[in-house]
């Protein structure tokens, strides 16, 4: 009987190796690569910014690759960067916002209005132009947040309101080059250049633009914000799942209605860039920010459902377009296969984020 029992509590004893289960999967290749995505998502971008250029490089050589080719592509992406940074808040929070480009544009013409028809000091006047922006912004927040309408809807609407008001107000008049060079430079103040490695005759090296500085640290300090602090924290929140972020002690609706007072402040800063990009204060110029911001975000890889995304992306996704501009443009082709190779990074950007986002599925 000994024996027998000895075997019995030999048998149910359990070993070492079954006291731990064990949730170890190997993951292959493609697992490993949609993780390392979801976690980095500004990398799908960074990689084709990447090959784009080498591709660009190969083909034209130092007409692309000089320090004036590299320079002229930020200063021609500096207004889009700058809006696309601005848009990139409101589609974290699950959100659209279509009236960006006319807030800048608005913002612009008060600036120019409020200088050369009343008279005001120029300093009052870019205040006054980033406040209308806010102002806006704000307005939009409200809607979406409170009122509890679609983001779209609301933004669609209050596009063509600040559309016919821009040309209202302007009288669809545009102020010279000329008489704000001569009145009012602080108006061109982000359109103004200086150059970094030049030799002592003032010739070679990289020029650059106060616009393009001010796009960087917008970027640098939405970074910052987005990772760093609570409010970031909870643009994520609210993008990803609102009611969750309701009940773990988010105030949404501050939330939502600050992204927005914020996004029409960033647009406003664009209308400023606006006219130091094209030297006067036209209320017809950047009619298409709204899609080119778009665009941008998407390539970019900001998820359109929300709560997924880097702010880095979108400045990857307006460098890739103005790559693309300029590199077809140097090599002569039509400039319809731009538009033709930005609509497939397009589709290819969504794709990818689907395949991302199965991740957290």
């Amino acid at each position: 009987m000994s024996g027998n029992a000895d075997d019995f509590e030999a048998a149910i004893k359990p070993s070492a190796a079954d006291t731990v289960a064990s949730f170890t999967e190997r993951k292959g290749f493609l697992a490993r690569l949609q993780h390392a995505l979801h976690v980095n998502p500004a990398l799908v971008p960074l990689f084709v910014l990447l090959v784009s250029i080498f591709l660009f490089a190969l083909l034209l050589g130092s007409r692309f690759l000089s320090p004036f080719a590299l320079t002229l592509i930020l200063q021609q992406v500096q207004i889009v960067g700058i809006v696309a940074a601005a848009q990139s808040l409101v589609i974290l929070t699950a959100g659209i916002d279509l009236s960006v480009g006319a807030i800048a544009v608005l913002s612009s013409v008060i600036m120019g209005q409020f200088t050369f028809r009343y008279g005001v000091p120029v300093e009052v006047a870019v205040a006054f132009g980033l406040a209308f922006g806010t102002i806006i912004g704000s307005v939009n927040g409200w809607l979406v947040a409170v009122m509890k309408l679609p983001p779209f809807i609301v933004t669609l609407g209050m596009w063509q309101i600040v559309l016919a008001a821009n040309f209202l107000y302007s009288a669809n008049e545009t102020i010279r080059s000329q008489d704000i060079e001569q009145n009012a430079p602080l108006l061109q103040f982000l359109g103004s250049t200086f150059k970094i490695g030049a030799d002592a005759d003032g010739r070679g090296g990289a020029t650059f633009t106060f616009g393009v500085i001010a796009m960087v640290l917008i970027f640098a300090f939405l970074a910052y914000a987005l990772k760093h602090t609570a409010w970031g924290r909870h643009i994520y929140a609210v993008g990803d799942d609102p009611d969750a972020a309701q009940l773990s002690g988010v105030n949404v609706k501050r939330t939502l209605i600050s992204v927005y007072a914020v996004t029409g402040f960033i647009c406003a800063i664009a209308g400023w860039a606006l006219i130091g990009r094209i030297g006067s204060v036209s209320p017809t110029s950047g009619q298409l920010l709204n899609i080119e911001s778009i665009t941008a975000v998407v390539i970019g890889g900001i998820s359109l459902f929300g709560g997924r995304g880097s702010i880095m992306g979108p400045l990857f996704g307006a460098l890739i377009v103005g790559v693309f501009t300029l590199g077809l443009r140097l090599a002569g082709a039509d400039a319809q296969w731009t538009f033709l190779l930005i609509g497939a990074l397009i589709i290819g950007a969504v794709a990818v984020d689907q395949w991302i986002r199965k991740v957290s599925a």
